[in-house]
């Protein structure tokens, strides 16, 4: 955000923003659908200007944490929460949402969010290596996977799925730490692309394990997931600027914030959400890798559940205002009074809007971007309610505001590891280098590997043989599995968004079975 002019009123904007929680209402399922999950969730840009680096948020999305035999571990959070989004340390952001894995290693002391994606260095990696991929046609951003600029409102489904890709292993990296055969693998449901995109490592899990032998068995790895997720849509940053008047009352605006708008002039964020058994793919495909008939990859209805969302659902949407890193006031905006829960089905939240405060357009609704506070001296009944722009008084000098993306240094490439002896050259790649303009202004160059070669299996401690069994496993999926085929149970309702069709690949001649495409680099186009 740029101010225009100095204005009487404001007070500094640097640490005034609003954050807070949408939490949604879902009944409880039986505990036996523990083998996976599916949902659609609407993808629309949040942010009718991309507000700087600052800005990290998540649309709707979910915790998938490990099922236990027993109580709760303590002191241990490990889970898989990615999803649709805007990130700190998105590097080529835009304001259409991108999609990151989200692994994360017990008490975050390591992230994975795709092929060559994660925290840590390439000489220290941190979850750099936790994600192999799978498709043969879906190429996977370092930066994460694009939606195609100017989705607004279309559903994207995705999920993920156990699928033993690798045995399990009574060791790990030589301790006695097992390591299980739980590749949970991540499916797309989009308008153009369809089916198996990549799948977490169970290494990434266990070797956390092989440092900490008490959390062995308790991880990803080797436990079915809880079915009880909760979903929530979790916003961090969104700009806003507070001012004055003479007489002392407050007020406050926030940058332009949007929601999808339906013919019918309501919100639908998320739609079918469905957990799953065994029987729904995991006991298909073992049977096929174990020498049965070919598995068809369909996700069977029978075998899931969709869960239904109560009524209700909750906002703890605030205000924050710091005065030093010590001094942080935080004032509840009044979410209920423009904003109705509702729930066009069983299997669809969303919300109804109040005409007197939002405004509409064909695709979207903007939230109040004016509030006033009241009862500002009582910290338990303090809340901003929406005003009218016109009864803002002219001094405060809110209308003036413009919510521009600020001026940034360009962010630097990302580049994976050059020397000769690395797993990224040795054996190497096939065919390549390849460029794939995205949408967001970045340039992808990438390889083809054969899919056993590729750098994340080669630090997963896998044997050559561990790695060539998978190898067969992968070019049975690869002749069978093809991207136009439907996977997940489809929504049954809406549009499904696209993904940017630049990340759509098509393997070279000969590579079409058990060779990957491997993003090594993603930096900005240079300008034409």
């Amino acid at each position: 955000m740029k101010k225009t002019t100095k204005m009487q009123g404001l007070v500094s904007g640097q640490n005034e923003y609003l954050a807070g929680y949408l939490i949604l209402p879902i009944d409880k399922v039986e505990p036996s659908y523990n083998a996976g999950f599916s949902m659609y969730i609407a993808a629309w840009p949040l942010l009718s200007n991309y507000p700087g680096h600052q800005f990290q948020t998540g649309l709707p999305s979910t915790w998938m944490f490990a099922q236990w035999d027993g109580p709760e571990p303590k002191d241990m959070y490990s889970d898989v929460e990615g999803g649709l989004g805007w990130w700190r340390d998105t590097r080529f952001p835009t304001t259409t949402p991108k999609f990151i894995m989200g692994g994360v290693a017990p008490n975050f002391s390591e992230i994975a969010n795709g092929p060559a994606h994660g925290w840590g260095t390439w000489e220290e990696p941190r979850g750099l290596y936790g994600v192999a991929q799978l498709s043969p046609w879906l190429l996977f951003p370092i930066d994460g996977i694009n939606l195609k600029q100017g989705t607004c409102g279309e559903l994207f489904g995705y999920g993920y799925f156990s699928l033993p890709f690798t045995d399990p292993k009574p060791t790990t990296n030589g301790k006695p730490v097992p390591t299980g055969n739980q590749c949970w693998t991540l499916f797309f449901n989009s308008g153009n692309f369809k089916g198996p995109v990549a799948f977490f490592l169970p290494y990434f899990w266990s070797h956390s394990a092989e440092k900490d032998p008490k959390l062995a068995g308790l991880l990803l790895d080797t436990r079915p997931v809880d079915p009880n997720r909760s979903v929530q849509m979790e916003t961090q940053y969104i700009p806003c600027r507070m001012a004055t008047d003479a007489q002392g009352n407050s007020y406050a605006r926030i940058a332009p914030t949007s929601f999808p708008r339906s013919a019918e002039g309501r919100s639908v964020l998320v739609h079918q959400d469905t957990v799953y058994n065994k029987s729904a793919l995991q006991d298909s495909v073992t049977a096929w890798f174990s020498g049965g008939a070919p598995s068809s990859g369909k996700v069977s209805p029978q075998g899931g559940f969709v869960r239904t969302f109560g009524k209700g659902g909750r906002a703890t949407w605030q205000i924050h205002s710091k005065k030093d890193e010590k001094t942080e006031k935080k004032v509840n905006i009044a979410w209920s009074s423009f904003a109705t829960p509702k729930l066009a089905d069983a299997h669809s939240y969303g919300y109804e809007w109040s005409a007197e405060t939002t405004k509409s357009s064909r695709k979207l609704i903007t939230l109040p971007e004016y509030f006033a506070l009241e009862n500002g001296e009582d910290e338990k009944k303090a809340k901003w309610v929406p005003i009218a722009a016109e009864k803002v008084p002219a001094e405060t000098g809110l209308h003036k505001l413009t919510w521009e993306t600020p001026k940034e240094n360009p962010e630097p490439p990302y580049d994976t590891p050059e020397a000769p002896k690395s797993t990224w050259k040795k054996p190497g790649p096939v065919a390549g280098p390849f460029k794939a303009f995205l949408g967001d202004g970045s340039v992808v160059t990438y390889y083809w590997y054969r899919f056993a070669d590729q750098p994340a299996l080669l630090n997963a401690d896998l044997t050559n043989a561990e790695r060539e069994k998978m190898q067969v496993k992968v070019e049975k999926l690869h002749r069978t599995w093809t991207k136009n085929r439907e996977y997940l149970p489809p929504p049954k309702t809406g549009t499904l968004a696209d993904l940017d069709p630049a990340q759509i690949v098509k393997p070279p001649k000969g590579l079409e079975i058990g060779y990957v495409p491997i993003a090594t680099r993603q930096e900005l186009a240079k300008p034409k």
